[in-house]
């Protein structure tokens, strides 16, 4: 459990070190020295993970069975980025922590440059901590890639550019299809042209759903909702989605935005109330517990800008710091201690030192 508090209380620790607002990098790709040791931090610990998550059997049983496959079967039985990891690494001989040590770049990748467009990135790292990184990283790898991509695409289109945004979000639907239920927010959050973009963006999305989804849909309606699976905690999980969105919903006006990311977070924050709705209507909470998961970075968004928005907007606004801090520091504590699942979290393993005491 140590190593998990360990990878909380670094960026905890700077962003109350560093209590004054920080305006966004105006050049993303030069980070400075202890973002880029964080980032080697985080795919280390994320990628080389020995037997940590409720589903590495599942993917290591995935990896064994394609192990005399080839790449065009491969590419039939999973998402296609995925599956080309689990080929390469059973061609090389490489095994699971290929797979995920390449899964865990992509991944930390969007996270961090996600948290660094916002005014606290050390905060916003410290709130994705808990739930993002420990348990959906650690433990869905595909979709853990996924939503890195997908906090790229969402850069992009706060930054207004709607066709990078579909562009992240195709990458981020060749490790885990179900990205593609993001495509329609690019249309919401448009504030020009709504037209023009309604059309090109429903075509975007139409060629993804062909290319991608539409084989496997039989398959996710009979696996997630004929089947009724059903999550254990997934009200309390998508509650953490929930309370940011009314959060955003009630200051709204408080938040230093652009019309494109008021737009988008505003869709976003609606959306994340549904979810509630949805998971009482739904014949699987599982169905809905694992699309909610796209909605995570609305907490980090939400989260790490509102001791400005509740506060001095230019102040330190530490109290506020500290209650954030502390409310991801509780949210650590409750899933570490009693989660259900979090026997297969624990204890945390690093595979290079299990490996030199075989």
């Amino acid at each position: 459990m140590l190593a998990y508090w360990l990878l909380f209380l670094v960026p905890a620790f700077n962003a109350v070190a560093s209590l004054r607002t920080v305006s966004p990098p105006s050049q993303s790709y030069r980070w400075p020295y202890s973002w880029r040791a964080v980032n080697v931090m985080l795919v280390l610990m994320i990628g080389l993970r020995h037997e940590v998550g409720g589903d590495w059997s599942i993917y290591a049983e995935l990896l064994d069975s394609i192990s005399d496959g080839s790449t065009a079967i491969t590419l039939e039985v999973q998402d296609p980025a995925f599956a080309l990891f689990n080929w390469m690494a059973a061609q090389l001989g490489f095994g699971i922590y290929l797979v995920n040590l390449l899964s865990a770049i992509f991944f930390t990748w969007g996270l961090l440059v996600f948290c660094r467009a916002q005014p606290r990135p050390w905060l916003a790292l410290a709130v994705a901590v808990p739930y993002l990184i420990t348990v959906v990283a650690m433990g869905y790898t595909r979709q853990g890639a996924a939503i890195g991509l997908a906090m790229l695409g969402m850069v992009a289109l706060g930054q207004g550019s709607t066709s990078r945004f579909l562009l992240w979000i195709g990458m981020a639907a060749l490790f885990h299809k179900s990205a593609v239920i993001l495509v329609p927010l690019a249309i919401l959050a448009n504030t020009q042209r709504r037209l023009f973009t309604l059309i090109w963006v429903a075509a975007t999305g139409f060629v993804l759903f062909a290319l991608l989804l539409q084989e496997s849909l039989d398959f996710l309606i009979y696996g997630y909702l004929e089947s009724q699976y059903q999550s254990s905690g997934a009200m309390v999980r998508i509650a953490m989605n929930a309370l940011p969105g009314a959060l955003f919903l009630f200051f709204h006006k408080r938040f230093q935005l652009s019309l494109e990311q008021r737009s988008f977070w505003r869709w976003m924050a609606w959306s994340a109330l549904l979810f509630l709705i949805l998971l009482r209507v739904s014949p699987s909470s599982t169905a809905v517990d694992r699309v909610a998961l796209y909605w995570i970075p609305l907490q980090i968004f939400v989260l790490s800008r509102l001791p400005n928005a509740l506060g001095q907007r230019d102040g330190n606004n530490a109290v506020w710091v500290y209650a954030v801090v502390a409310y991801s520091a509780a949210i650590h504590f409750v899933w570490l201690v009693y989660a259900d699942t979090a026997f297969a979290w624990l204890p945390y393993q690093f595979y290079p030192w299990v490996f030199l005491w075989q």
